[in-house]
C-alpha cells in the first residue's frame, strides 16, 4: 500500500506545497495566554454548579415519587386477581 495524492487534484497541491517553509516559531507561541490559577477557578466553578445541579435534581425527583406515591389510589382487590 503506498502512502501519497492518489487523486490529480492532490498530486498537484502535493507538487506546489512540497517546498514551502513556514517560519512560525515565535517566542511567546508555547506560553499560556490564560492564568492557571483562573483556569482552575473557572473549572471548580463549572464543577460545584454541576454538582449542585445533580443534587437538586436528585432530590426534585424523589419529592415528585413521594407526590405521586401519596396520591396514588390504591384498589385492594387488584392484586388478588
Amino acid at each position: 500500500m503506498a502512502i501519497g495524492a492518489r487523486e490529480f487534484i492532490d498530486k498537484l497541491l502535493v507538487e506546489k506545497y512540497a517546498q514551502e517553509k513556514v517560519d512560525n516559531h515565535q517566542e511567546d507561541a508555547l506560553v499560556s495566554k490564560v492564568d492557571a490559577d483562573d483556569m482552575m477557578y473557572a473549572m471548580n466553578t463549572a464543577c460545584q454548579t454541576y454538582k449542585t445541579m445533580l443534587a437538586l435534581n436528585s432530590r426534585l425527583t424523589g419529592v415528585c415519587y413521594g407526590i405521586v406515591s401519596k396520591t396514588a389510589k390504591y384498589n385492594e382487590y387488584a392484586s388478588c386477581r
